[in-house]
């Protein structure tokens, strides 16, 4: 999967950070109890229904942990997965299985979770054109998994962080005085940093439509909170000057209906912060 965030360095980074906070000056409990040349096998078994997600990230974990460890691949990411599915194989050094198996869990539990409540999401609206998308309501330090885990479920990522595009939310605009004092504030930094962001704008109500599309320059318009009526009528003010996203109190249940309004994105901040994990476990055979 080609995404900018998920080089090799911000994985490997990603993993040793991870591993470091379980293993602190090593794992004990397999040291203490597991001979050194103790080789063994487990498979990592499915206990629930939904997307699977994380195999790519588990492997790379494994590896990280003991490059001499080898996996059978059974399922990839983004299969469809029913309990009772053997998603990989892992073999090799016992104590170093052991070592990796909760950090391949943690990420492989919650980022299924994730996959397989955007895919649910992403279905709900697609005989329309809007996209699904995520946010930074994530977990610190977890955001890469997550993310990586919304795009497997068939979502799109929003900005990683806060430095690969622009966002003027409503707090920014009431501290700059206007959306107008907001954006050509954010015109005249981005031109003598010499970066080229994309510059999205919040909006509470159709007035502040208005000015977005006045003051130029703004390639997408959010419509926070809007009734559906209300958003309908925003879609045909700005009738394709500029990508719409709606945002803020999205369900399964409405999520249809704002959607058929006609925006470009639906972005929705449960796909990382309210999801439940899937149930999988790694077990000696």
């Amino acid at each position: 999967m080609s995404l900018a965030y998920l080089s090799d360095k911000s994985i490997k980074q990603f993993i040793k950070s991870a591993l470091a906070e379980d293993i602190g000056d090593g794992d004990h409990s397999s040291l203490s109890s597991i001979p050194q040349k103790h080789k063994s096998r487990a498979r990592l078994l499915v206990k629930d229904d939904g997307i699977l997600a994380g195999v790519d990230l588990a492997h790379k974990i494994f590896k990280e942990v003991d490059p001499e460890l080898e996996l059978n691949i059974l399922m990839k990411d983004g299969d469809t997965m029913q309990s009772g599915d053997i998603a990989f194989e892992v073999s090799g050094s016992a104590r170093s299985i052991l070592t990796a198996e909760r950090l391949v869990l943690n990420c492989m539990q919650r980022m299924s979770g994730i996959a397989t409540y955007t895919h649910h999401m992403c279905s709900l609206i697609k005989s329309t054109k809007a996209k699904i998308l995520d946010t930074r309501k994530t977990t610190p330090n977890f955001r890469i998994a997550e993310k990586w885990a919304v795009a497997i479920g068939g979502g799109k990522n929003h900005r990683f962080g806060l430095y690969d595009m622009i966002m003027l939310k409503d707090n920014h605009i009431d501290y700059a005085g206007s959306i107008t004092k907001a954006v050509q504030s954010t015109q005249k930094y981005l031109k003598e940093k010499g970066k080229q962001l994309a510059i999205e704008v919040e909006t509470r109500n159709l007035d502040e439509v208005k000015e977005a599309l006045s003051v130029g320059g703004v390639d997408v318009i959010m419509l926070d909170n809007m009734m559906p009526s209300t958003m309908r009528e925003a879609v045909k003010l700005i009738n394709g000057q500029c990508k719409i996203e709606a945002s803020g109190g999205i369900t399964e249940m409405n999520i249809a209906e704002v959607a058929e309004c006609g925006v470009d994105f639906i972005s929705i901040g449960a796909l990382t912060h309210s999801v439940k994990s899937k149930d999988l476990s790694l077990k000696a055979f």
